[in-house]
């Protein structure tokens, strides 16, 4: 995309884009709450055989009692282990509750999550959202060059499983992370991989995110749009602003988007410490399904300059964005 192309397939904000970099978990596809899912039953499990005893360390959540809480799968989702390494979500996630974070617990939570999480991958392929499909399709009938960056070694599986592989120039997974030794977000590498893999400068992509980490790896990365999504924004009203039916927030296969990841939204004290400036000149509005969420207002606070429901609101010849 060059700036004032005509007929450009896609809103202002993005038609200064190169090339685009797209996460994949509760992005492209519905595998969030999947991924979710399998984390509530490793970290429940974990949490109910630790003994009454176990020490805690002075936590912000807590101590005690409250340390051994059940693991939220839309808040501590999003809080803790969204967008990052299984090692480095379970890390975050046992040092949050003041819990023993050594080298064993991690490994042990991290692996047990694996083996859930695979065996829900093979039960029930994930599939991809309608709207992400959409904008996929009108980047690559423009020769947009895009690339897939995911911290998951499922990537691959998951994009091929959905429909998604053959449409991207570029894949960084989880695999590759670990062959190149790459850290996990909110540091930039997995990101900054894509855009070179693409041949094109991380100031001239635009980076398309729902996780905190990711929004925040987005920004440290020089990106220069990044673009935070908000699926709890448009569970509501699926397709609003995003072509009607077919074109929302339910995942092609029909599976619900109302709970889950994001579901319960981010607070603002959940944002944390986070970088991001906020939205930047020229950029343009977070869209109105997800301009007051809690959500929404915690990935602006970590670096999304503009925040989407549904990547279908991307496209242009929606109601009030010029073609």
């Amino acid at each position: 995309m060059t700036p004032g192309t005509a007929r450009s397939p896609v809103v202002p904000a993005l038609r200064s884009a190169r090339a685009v970099v797209f996460d994949t978990d509760g992005v492209l596809t519905d595998s969030a709450r999947v991924h979710a899912a399998a984390w509530k039953e490793a970290f429940d499990a974990w949490l109910a055989a630790l003994p009454r005893d176990t020490a805690t360390s002075g936590a912000a959540d807590g101590a005690g009692a409250a340390s051994r809480r059940p693991f939220d799968a839309a808040e501590d989702y999003r809080r803790y282990v969204d967008g990052r390494s299984r090692l480095d979500g379970a890390a975050a996630f046992l040092a949050a509750r003041g819990l023993p974070a050594d080298r064993a617990a991690v490994a042990a939570v991290a692996a047990d999550k694996e083996r859930r999480f695979t065996e829900r991958l093979r039960d029930r392929p994930v599939a991809a959202y309608p709207g992400s499909v959409r904008l996929l399709r009108a980047l690559r009938g423009a020769g947009v060059p895009m690339a897939a960056a995911s911290a998951s070694r499922h990537a691959r599986e998951v994009l091929a499983g959905a429909g998604l592989l053959d449409l991207f120039d570029a894949l960084v997974d989880g695999v590759e992370a670990a062959r190149l030794g790459l850290p996990g977000k909110p540091h930039p590498a997995l990101f900054l991989e894509a855009a070179r893999r693409l041949g094109i400068p991380p100031g001239r992509c635009a980076l398309v995110e729902d996780a905190l980490a990711g929004v925040e790896a987005g920004r440290r990365g020089g990106f220069g749009l990044v673009v935070g999504v908000d699926r709890a924004a448009g569970a509501g009203a699926a397709g609003n602003g995003a072509g009607g039916s077919g074109a929302g927030g339910a995942p092609e296969g029909g599976a619900d988007t109302a709970t889950g990841p994001g579901a319960a939204g981010a607070t603002d004290a959940a944002a944390g410490t986070g970088t991001g400036s906020g939205a930047r000149s020229g950029a343009g509005a977070p869209t109105r399904a997800g301009e007051d969420t809690p959500t929404a207002r915690a990935l602006r606070r970590h670096g999304a300059d503009l925040v989407v429901a549904d990547l279908a609101e991307l496209l242009a010849g929606r109601e009030g964005e010029p073609a």
